[in-house]
């Protein structure tokens, strides 16, 4: 098992993913929770059982697998749905990452969720790496990089946990406001910081 899980997390259009792949260049193990969420639904697994018992078999494709966007339009237009969900995914979650943690034998490993914070899921790292962005770059990126308008876009930021919110929570950060700031340093001066720790534990 790694000595040291990490964290990595950011709002939308952060640059979590140039990040992410700076430290797999540097051979890092890392586990992406948009991967595990796809996984702990995948035919024939309990929770996708549940999900097609608790709302219906519309959310069923035909051939059996879960059908997202049925089940996004109702998660999204009833908080008390969404916490359905959750209550049913997110164990399976929890323990797809900790199987994960518990066969990697590099000194540390990154468990990649842009949701960490809201999900409630720090408890499954040791430590929070926040890709910082102030919310004026990310609505810039969004509306260049996805062509949506500045209104669907402030919605989408609105959505997920302020700034405030995420940097209160971050042991660290990569400060990723400016394209001439080098993330690959930031991220190379980090990459040595948390080989030491692990070397410590």
């Amino acid at each position: 098992m790694a000595a040291l899980t990490i964290g990595l997390t950011g709002g939308i259009a952060s640059g979590k993913s140039h990040v992410a792949s700076a430290f797999i260049a540097l051979g890092v193990p890392l586990l992406e929770a948009d991967d595990v969420a796809r996984e702990v639904v995948a035919p024939p697994s309990p929770a996708l059982a549940e999900i097609g018992a608790t709302f219906g078999a519309a959310m069923l494709n035909a051939d059996g697998t879960l059908n997202r966007r049925a089940l996004r339009e109702v998660v999204f237009a009833d908080p008390l749905a969404l916490k359905k969900l959750e209550a049913i995914t997110h164990p399976a979650i929890r323990k797809r990452v900790a199987d994960w943690r518990a066969a990697q034998t590099a000194p540390y490993c990154i468990y990649s969720a842009a949701i960490l914070i809201e999900a409630g899921m720090t408890a499954l790292v040791d430590r929070v790496l926040l890709v910082d962005a102030p919310e004026d770059v990310q609505l810039r990126r969004l509306t260049a990089r996805d062509a949506a308008s500045v209104e669907l876009a402030k919605q989408m930021i609105a959505a997920q946990a302020s700034r405030e919110r995420r940097l209160n929570a971050a042991h660290d950060v990569i400060d990723n406001r400016d394209e001439r700031v080098a993330v690959e340093a930031q991220v190379a001066r980090l990459h040595r910081m948390y080989r030491r720790l692990a070397e410590s534990i």
